[in-house]
């Protein structure tokens, strides 16, 4: 069983970040903000921003490893029950300080976001 996320599975150009803001669809819930775009490479992409003045470094870097965590547990039950869609989704989630700081608070936010945004 896979236990981290693929380097392909993460979006690292700057580029490719400046896009998916710009056209981009954004949904948010209390303490996060997750913005889509599709991509023709047939699996989904994340990344994970902290917002200014997030805190501690350590605190950004948990924040990040939880939602990334979440995203791989997510995005298996995703493919598994639409195996017939070719395209694949891009992500940006934005977190916000304070707000999701307990590992549950940000696991149900970002599922709901995440469910949300594939119904669309």
């Amino acid at each position: 069983m896979r236990r981290s996320l693929t380097k392909t599975e993460i979006i690292r150009k700057k580029e490719e970040i400046n896009r998916i803001f710009r056209h981009g669809k954004s949904i948010s819930c209390q303490g996060m903000r997750l913005i889509s775009l599709s991509n023709d490479l047939g699996f989904d992409r994340i990344i994970v921003i902290p917002a200014k003045h997030f805190g501690r470094a350590v605190d950004r870097n948990k924040a990040r490893r939880r939602a990334k965590e979440i995203f791989r547990n997510h995005a298996g039950r995703i493919s598994s029950e639409s195996p017939e869609e070719e395209k694949g989704l891009d992500y940006v989630l934005v977190l916000y300080p304070g707000k999701v700081s307990a590992f549950p608070l940000l696991e149900s936010g970002f599922t709901m976001l995440l469910d949300r945004t594939r119904r669309r």
